[in-house]
């Protein structure tokens, strides 16, 4: 007998070993009672802080008084445009700005 004969002659008989085993593992995997798995996992929740809600409402709203900006119309910049307007279209009519201009809005503020 060759050697390549005997070679494929053991893969053939391994190859129907596993097949057999794999069969019966198979079996006795679907034949066993199965166990339902059950997690009993407890979400903590989040504490912010050990004081009170009214008293982290009254320090929340305590900073926005601080942080708070109050604005009236007087704060609003004006705006007047100069020549004609063509309020149909919404357009302004051409013209350069100079950087005087430019200049006088930055520092407004």
């Amino acid at each position: 007998m060759k050697l390549t004969e005997l070679r494929k002659i053991i893969r053939e008989e391994v190859r129907s070993a596993i097949q057999e085993e794999l069969k019966d593992i198979l079996l006795e995997a679907v034949r066993s009672p199965k166990q339902v798995v059950t997690e009993n996992i407890a979400i903590p929740t989040p504490q912010l802080s050990s004081k009170p809600l009214i008293d982290a409402k009254k320090a929340y709203m305590d900073v926005m008084k601080e942080t708070a900006l109050s604005f009236t119309s007087q704060d609003a910049q004006t705006f007047r445009p100069q020549g004609s307007i063509d309020m149909a279209n919404g357009s302004l009519p051409e013209g350069n700005v100079s950087m005087d201009q430019i200049m006088g809005l930055l520092n407004s503020k």
